[in-house]
């Protein structure tokens, strides 16, 4: 498995400033490289600070720098985003690649609309907006990809409140470095991209305070749950997409990290999703408890969400993408010795709530939302039987 198209470079590159302290505290060079850091410099390397506006910090030259044992350094776009709020137009200084859009009130997006502006003011058709997204809320939430708009407008859907959007530029803005694992990355042998290697910005889940947002915080596994992202089908660079919803998940809704525990795109790649920590598996802890995650409300402790990138109401996924997650659940739930087709009984260790589900469900088994959509929704069980069915 390769990383998502970006660009190596032996050449000085500029990198992010230093993650906090308490990020790389007692970190380690293991197969997830330098997973939760930025960029790892060298002991004693020097650092030069540079002038900027919003972007860069500080350059690193090669000669004095250098990525650790097993990594090399990748570049990836800084994502830039503006928020809004309301229906009034909205316009950015930097070319818009999605637009991010939640309401409350209501999982309806019908009567809602949006159209683009274009860069000599140009307002474009209105069109509508189409599903609920993969929403954990009462209400709906939608990431709608645009093709280098200047600005927006937005009609809300019917009875819906608290209308909030992002503009998210995700592939054109100034490079900043990353230190990528040189190997294939696996989980118990299924090859998955690293943080690093979708280009997570780890800086996004610490607040102006240098504190996370959100703590991690491990229960027992309990069962898994498979989404779609409700993003557009036929996606030319899903690790884009991986990282506008990490900016939705993690600033817009306040989440502090994306919601899931991994997500897969159409050509059967698997993106490593909500951090965990330094331990030797992804969404775990050295324990094998299962790092919270965000994805379905009020039963995410124990819950892993697994992401289907792409719109799957009217489509089933890519014989790819469905390998990968027959591969994915296969793994998981041999690692923790469950049966892939049996009923359980969750129990939130948090509220004490429960729900009877499938060992392996789909978001819309525990509340109302469209999320994994329909045609998804309607093969979970032929996938229980392919995950145990399994040589």
């Amino acid at each position: 498995m390769t990383v998502p198209p970006t660009t190596s470079t032996s050449a000085p590159v500029p990198v992010p400033s230093t993650p906090p302290t308490s990020h790389r505290a007692g970190s380690r060079v293991t197969r997830r490289g330098l997973i939760g850091a930025a960029v790892a410099l060298v002991a004693g390397a020097a650092v030069a600070p540079v002038a900027r506006a919003d972007t860069l910090s500080e350059t690193v030259a090669a000669d004095t720098a250098a990525p650790e044992p097993g990594t090399t350094y990748e570049t990836f776009p800084r994502t830039r985003a503006e928020t809004a709020t309301g229906e009034a137009p909205v316009e950015v200084a930097f070319p818009i690649g999605y637009v991010g859009v939640r309401w409350t009130g209501t999982r309806e997006a019908t009567g809602g609309r949006i159209r683009l502006i274009d860069a000599d003011g140009g307002k474009g058709a209105w069109k509508p907006l189409s599903g609920d997204g993969c929403s954990d809320s009462d209400g709906g939430a939608l990431l709608i990809p645009v093709d280098r708009a200047s600005g927006y407008e937005l009609r809300a859907p019917d009875g819906a409140t608290e209308l909030r959007s992002l503009a998210v530029d995700t592939t054109r803005g100034p490079m900043r470095a990353v230190a990528v694992p040189r190997d294939t990355t696996r989980v118990r042998g299924v090859a998955y991209l690293t943080r690093a290697a979708w280009g997570a910005d780890e800086k996004l889940r610490f607040g102006s305070d240098g504190k996370e947002i959100s703590p991690q915080t491990y229960h027992p596994f309990q069962t898994l749950t498979v989404h779609h992202t409700a993003t557009a089908n036929g996606d030319a660079d899903p690790a884009a997409t991986v990282r506008a919803l990490y900016q939705v998940h993690a600033i817009t809704n306040d989440w502090g990290d994306i919601g899931y525990h991994f997500l897969i795109d159409e050509a059967g790649r698997i993106y490593e999703g909500r951090y965990s920590g330094e331990t030797a598996t992804p969404a775990h802890d050295e324990d094998n408890k299962l790092v919270t995650a965000f994805h379905v409300l009020s039963h995410n402790p124990g819950n892993l969400g697994i992401a289907l990138i792409g719109n799957l109401t009217s489509q089933g996924p890519t014989a790819a993408a469905r390998d990968a997650l027959t591969t994915l659940l296969r793994s998981m739930v041999r690692m923790h010795g469950v049966d892939p087709e049996a009923k359980v009984t969750y129990t939130s260790p948090t509220t004490g709530r429960t729900r009877e589900v499938h060992e392996i469900s789909g978001h819309r088994d525990w509340m109302a939302t469209e999320c994994p959509g329909g045609v998804m929704h309607g093969e979970l069980a032929a996938l229980r039987k392919a995950v145990a069915a399994g040589g």
